[in-house]
């Protein structure tokens, strides 16, 4: 067959159809008492419609994602979008809390096709284009993340809560059908021929290997709780004094949010250039500044704009720098690796909403400004400490892709 030109309108297809899939996750946030309300839930079910979501997202990205490097990605991607979408109508038509938990799961689970659609993109990219492709694909993946409550909460005040379900579930069954029609068919299948077991089993050797994928997954869990603490308590003091801003108003902080997060690109024209180490080093340094102006946040919303700005240009251009070197490293393994490294953002994530939540209760929100603050200058510290060091492999030049997998003693290519 000829050989696949990955053009920028079919890497922005990419990027909307991660961006779809993974809102699926953040939907209901806003949607919460109105669910619970309709449903007859008690609280403590309710907070379960999070928690359960969360976990199967958490359980898809080490049991699902791998299956990338295994398996026909065209057929596998629309598979799990046309699975996702029989969990969005699950929930958009429960009538019981014991339904609609079990749909949440389920759509947890199956979201992780965002992970399986940036290996791919990666794995039909151009070595030299790889890091632009992974930073537009993955501004996707933020935006979707950033607009999701905004969206929800508009929908569902204008149609009731399971429009948003509904509307994702055509949305989605049309990305399915979308990518099946014009992604390659077996243009980028993987060579490795493990069974599921094996294949599980070398992700968790693809980590005890390689220093440079434990390192990036560690910036990726600081950088996520950080990301986390703030998106998952901003909402508290501004909906108290002197704010007392509508939810509709505090979701378009995502709007804002979004500007960042597409201004980050340059990340991966600059990792394509080969300035990992630096964007890395420039990143974190933004991130732990950006919590000063959101520490003003009670006194001034334009304090806000800038911090959430900073905030989430940091943490996308870190996030792009550490998926483009990962894959890298194994291109054969892109699943495995993007997958495995995608389990320590949700740890990173979950620690930073259950952290920022329980001290801004306890200590207000100058506490969760302190906390974000700490898991940002613990990245920069481990970043300055492995600088040029043997625990980042990443140096200040582009790398050339190895034919074959790299034995765990050469894991670089250069011309």
């Amino acid at each position: 067959m000829p050989m696949f030109v990955l053009s920028r309108g079919i890497v922005m297809l990419f990027a909307v159809a991660c961006g779809a899939a993974v809102a699926n996750v953040y939907f209901a946030q806003p949607l919460l008492v109105t669910m619970g309300h309709d449903l007859a839930m008690s609280p403590a079910l309710v907070g379960g419609v999070v928690t359960l979501t969360h976990v199967g997202y958490g359980l898809g990205l080490f049991f699902l994602v791998p299956l990338g490097d295994v398996a026909d990605r065209r057929r596998l991607v629309a598979a799990q979008l046309l699975l996702l979408v029989a969990a969005l109508a699950v929930v958009a038509t429960a009538r019981t809390a014991a339904v609609l938990l079990a749909g949440m799961a389920a759509m947890g689970l199956l979201a992780v096709v965002t992970q399986t659609l940036v290996a791919f993109a990666a794995s039909l990219a151009p070595p030299a284009e790889r890091g632009r492709v992974v930073g537009l694909v993955t501004s996707g993946v933020v935006i979707g993340i950033l607009l999701a409550r905004t969206v929800s909460g508009l929908l569902a005040d204008l149609a009731g809560w399971r429009s948003v379900y509904l509307a994702s579930a055509s949305l989605t069954a049309l990305l399915a059908l979308v990518l099946y029609r014009v992604l390659p068919r077996r243009g980028d299948a993987p060579p490795t021929t493990l069974r599921y077991g094996r294949l599980l089993r070398s992700t968790i050797t693809l980590f005890a290997r390689e220093r440079l994928l434990r390192l990036r997954a560690l910036f990726g869990l600081l950088i996520f709780a950080a990301f986390s603490t703030l998106w998952s308590s901003v909402a508290l003091p501004l909906s108290e004094a002197p704010h007392f801003l509508s939810h509709s108003m505090i979701g378009a902080l995502g709007l804002i949010g979004a500007v960042g997060a597409l201004a980050a690109t340059v990340a991966g024209r600059l990792n394509d250039r080969g300035l990992s180490q630096r964007t890395t080093g420039i990143a974190l340094t933004l991130l732990a500044i950006s919590w000063l102006p959101l520490s003003f946040t009670r006194d001034s919303l334009w304090s806000l704009v800038i911090g959430v700005i900073l905030l989430d240009l940091a943490v996308q251009a870190v996030h792009v720098t550490n998926q483009t070197l990962i894959y890298a490293l194994h291109p054969d393994a892109g699943s495995r690796l993007i997958g495995g490294y995608m389990v320590f953002y949700s740890i990173g994530s979950a620690t930073g909403a259950i952290a920022a939540t329980a001290l801004y209760t306890a200590a207000g929100w100058g506490a969760v400004c302190a906390l974000g603050a700490s898991f940002s200058c613990l990245g920069l510290v481990l970043w300055a400490f492995t600088r040029g060091g043997v625990l980042d492999l990443t140096a200040e030049e582009p790398l050339t892709p190895c034919e074959a997998p790299l034995s765990p003693d050469r894991r670089r290519c250069r011309t």
